[in-house]
């Protein structure tokens, strides 16, 4: 099975403009909707999608196609000595440096001359006064209306660096706004990949089809349509603590859940909190009504991690597994407070993402504040911050700002030191694993209700199990595990489980499956009889998992396009039918 998170139809586009874009994005930029679809074919022939709609609002939105492309090509061979040249900007515009200088430097040194042309840029922003007190310059706006405004292209170029289209990057910026943290766009998209794959987003409730089934005794989720009438989109709560969170006085100690949801077999999924529109009504409509729990993990570690948890856990008598892990930056990495300026105010991180910042950023700083001995300027103390505050850097030296490592992460996220490490596992794996995983405190937080009901073990069914969040979360609860059924398609983040399971002298049962397709309803009722039923079925999208590839949607029901959470959700329901029965025999 493939992994496919791009756009390939005509229907995924008309879905993201119709739900994503609150707005045109400027009037240079509208695209009437009539021309929606030649949009997305020029998409898909990877044409961009500012040189689309500044072809079609030249052309008129109802010019023929051919000739759109040929206007797009006129562009192209006008461009033609300057193309060459697109990556290397955005590059350094990403750092923060103007245009017009990034494209000098190039031309003085040569494209392929990067260290030169930074230290180019450098110079000449000391020199010119760029970093300058007294021009108090304004970062996030441009001076001229025709230019793209700096702090948006530079989200978009970060965003495709991090693996996400063009056209993604940007309805994403449009959508959320400028000043949203690229951790925020990054759920944000990948919210939507998730989103695309629920059918009554992008189909009539009258066009709906059932899923043809691939087995005799298929179980297929409820899907009742939702009307705008009736929708009543979920808010998130401020501040984002759930039922409550560890050491505050104020807990809600009982919901309603509805009789259907009520367990064992208890069900866990977590999904990213800043979702589009009608994502949240969507998943918890599909599992039984339940009321998802937001958490953001900055009141259980020193980074935020904004997700939600659809669960049918009791929620009262919970505990924080020990010891208690650090809320701040300088607590948690101690090593860091000897060089932390007084005038960084950061005391959490955003978001871990699975990239790092570029060694020319990092240089960047270390270059601008060395060049003011005493207290550097405002501009230049606002600008650095910014930077640090997007890519998570830390201080490790005197005016050395650098991206955290891998242990660090680690750490971070509550898994013990190594979790990731050796195995022939790289640094990059090592971090996209990292970054698509669960936070382990706060997993755990919510998990810890089980320990009094399953004294002598559990039987876990963990779907897209990543690197084993919760896994370790349950360990680390002293909640023996009796029998694990693990799904997870990378070979990675299986490794690095099986690792765990080893290492920590597991004596219940690690069964691994590779692909959710194998887990035909047939099959799990196989398990289910062996194993004697399963207690937890945990899961979830945390993110676009780049290493794993199977959190989002793949080809799959005989070639329909299927989102892993509806696979979750069929799951679901056949092993609480199947645990009825076993209990009725």
């Amino acid at each position: 099975m493939v992994q496919d998170s791009s756009w390939n139809s005509d229907d995924d586009l008309d879905f993201e403009i119709d739900n994503f874009q609150s707005s045109p994005p400027s009037s240079s930029s509208h695209v009437d909707t009539s021309s929606d679809h030649m949009f997305a074919k020029l998409v898909d022939m990877g044409y961009s999608v500012d040189v689309i709609a500044r072809a079609i609002e030249e052309n008129g939105p109802n010019a023929e196609t051919c000739a759109i492309i040929d206007t797009i090509s006129t562009y192209s061979m006008n461009c033609e000595a300057s193309s060459s040249k697109t990556n290397t900007v955005a590059h350094f515009i990403a750092m923060g440096f103007h245009e017009e200088k990034i494209i000098k430097a190039i031309h003085e040194h040569g494209e392929e001359n990067m260290e030169q042309i930074a230290n180019a840029l450098l110079l000449s922003s000391e020199v010119s006064g760029d970093m300058a007190e007294e021009e108090d310059i304004d970062w996030s706006e441009s001076d001229d209306d025709d230019e793209k405004d700096p702090e948006s292209f530079d989200s978009c170029t970060q965003l495709r660096h991090m693996g996400f289209s063009a056209l993604e990057a940007s309805l994403a910026v449009q959508r959320c706004g400028d000043d949203v943290s690229i951790a925020d766009l990054a759920d944000f998209i990948c919210a939507a990949q998730i989103a695309r794959e629920f059918d009554e987003f992008h189909t009539d409730p009258e066009e709906q089809k059932p899923r043809q089934n691939i087995n005799k005794r298929r179980i297929v989720p409820r899907r009742d349509p939702i009307t705008s009438a009736n929708a009543q989109p979920l808010s998130l709560p401020n501040p984002m603590v759930g039922f409550g969170i560890p050491n505050e006085s104020v807990f809600i100690t009982h919901r309603s859940l509805p009789a259907i949801a009520r367990g064992p077999p208890y069900f866990y999924y977590e999904n990213i909190a800043n979702a589009p529109v009608g994502v949240w009504e969507t998943i918890s409509r599909h599992l039984y009504d339940v009321t998802p729990e937001f958490v953001d993990s900055k009141f259980f570690c020193a980074a935020a991690r904004k997700r939600g948890y659809v669960h049918n856990l009791p929620i009262s008598n919970r505990f924080q597994i020990q010891p208690a892990p650090k809320l701040t930056i300088q607590e948690a990495l101690p090593a860091t407070r000897r060089w932390w300026p007084k005038w960084d105010p950061r005391t959490q991180l955003n978001c871990i993402l699975t990239v790092h910042a570029s060694a020319q950023l990092t240089k960047w700083i270390r270059s601008a504040l060395e060049a003011h001995p005493g207290e550097p300027p405002e501009a230049t103390k606002r600008k650095v911050i910014e930077q640090c505050r997007r890519w998570n850097l830390v201080w490790v030296g005197k005016n050395k700002a650098a991206p955290l490592d891998a242990d660090e992460i680690e750490s971070l996220l509550g898994f013990p030191r190594n979790h990731t490490r050796g195995g022939g596992i790289s640094m990059t794996q090592r971090l996209k694993s990292l970054g698509n995983s669960f936070q382990v405190d706060t997993v755990a937080y919510h998990l810890s209700v089980l320990k009094p009901l399953f004294p002598d073990g559990i039987n876990v069914l963990s779907l897209f199990t990543g690197i084993g969040g919760g896994e370790v979360a349950l360990h680390r609860l002293q909640i023996p595990m009796r029998t694990v059924v693990s799904v997870e398609i990378s070979e990675v983040n299986r490794n690095i489980l099986r690792d765990f399971w080893e290492q920590t002298n597991q004596r219940g049962r690690l069964i691994e499956f590779e692909d959710v397709q194998e887990l035909t309803n047939e099959k799990i009722v196989e398990l289910m009889k062996r194993v004697g039923g399963f207690d937890l079925v945990i899961g979830g999208s945390p993110c676009n998992n780049l290493a794993g590839g199977n959190r989002v949607s793949r080809s799959g029901l005989e070639g329909e396009q299927s989102s892993l959470f509806f696979e979750y959700c069929r799951i679901l329901e056949v092993v609480r039918e199947t645990t009825m029965e076993m209990r009725r025999s």
